[in-house]
């Protein structure tokens, strides 16, 4: 597998459209940080690290409305392997008007895009959720 994020954004994506509880998630420290923005933005209920021996993984539970359908729309990857997108500071000040949130890698670690704006930096786009 050569990229660990898509396949975690899929998984993710496939667990919401068949209404599953949890999913996991192969660990990496990027995979994490962005399993915990969703979480901090409401998109997923919780995430547990688990570790067997020397391989870890992430389970993590998915979040439902009170209909029972997911509160993820559309969750999308921007930066690929074969193409990396930037975007400054500027550029990422919001998404849908303010209903989604991009996930941007930054010298400052992996932030979504309000908390990137108000540092002032810009980075790579890795995914958008919404």
């Amino acid at each position: 597998m050569t990229d660990i994020i898509a396949d975690s954004l899929t998984r993710i994506r496939n667990a919401a459209q068949r209404r599953l509880d949890t999913t996991t998630l192969l660990h990496s420290k990027t995979v994490e940080a962005i399993v915990s923005i969703l979480v901090e933005k409401s998109y997923l209920e919780s995430f547990n690290v688990n570790e067997n021996g020397n391989k870890k993984t992430i389970d993590v539970t998915l979040r439902y409305n009170e209909k029972g359908y997911s509160v993820i729309n559309e969750v999308k990857k921007i930066s690929k392997p074969g193409r990396r997108i930037y975007k400054g500071k500027e550029d990422i000040r919001s998404f849908k008007n303010g209903y989604g949130t991009l996930v941007v890698s930054t010298s400052h670690g992996v932030l979504p895009n309000d908390e990137a704006f108000k540092r002032g930096i810009g980075g790579e786009v890795i995914c958008s959720i919404w």
